[in-house]
């Protein structure tokens, strides 16, 4: 059976991070979100307790996982280590749009850093 979900149709979710934050995929074995974060938005600083990938799908804007700063763009991957600090800005004049990939899916609340 073909199970077939867009974007424009998800619900935004209600997450800490207070952004345009889609759930595409959830099982108990990986979860699949899709982040739009407006010019000037972040994402809060945070520590998640699986490994995660983020994939950039339009826009550019800067990650940091650990101490570590990167500005990255369309088409680009990014692995972020379980238990590491983690967080997105857009300094952009327009949209960041990127996918969540987390597997497993979390089963442990994922903790915030002021």
């Amino acid at each position: 059976m073909i199970i077939a979900r867009k974007l424009s149709e998800a619900p935004i979710m209600d997450t800490a991070h207070r952004v345009d934050a889609r759930n595409l995929y959830n099982t108990k074995d990986a979860m699949i979100t899709v982040i739009i974060l407006k010019p000037g938005q972040s994402l809060k600083k945070h520590i998640t307790p699986v490994d995660v990938a983020f994939y950039v799908l339009r826009g550019e804007g800067v990650v940091q996982i650990g101490d570590e700063k990167m500005n990255v763009g369309r088409d680009t991957l990014v692995e972020s280590p379980k238990n590491i600090l983690h967080c997105w800005t857009n300094e952009s004049d327009s949209n960041l749009v990127f996918m969540v990939i987390k597997a497993p899916r979390p089963e442990k609340k994922t903790v915030f850093v002021s």
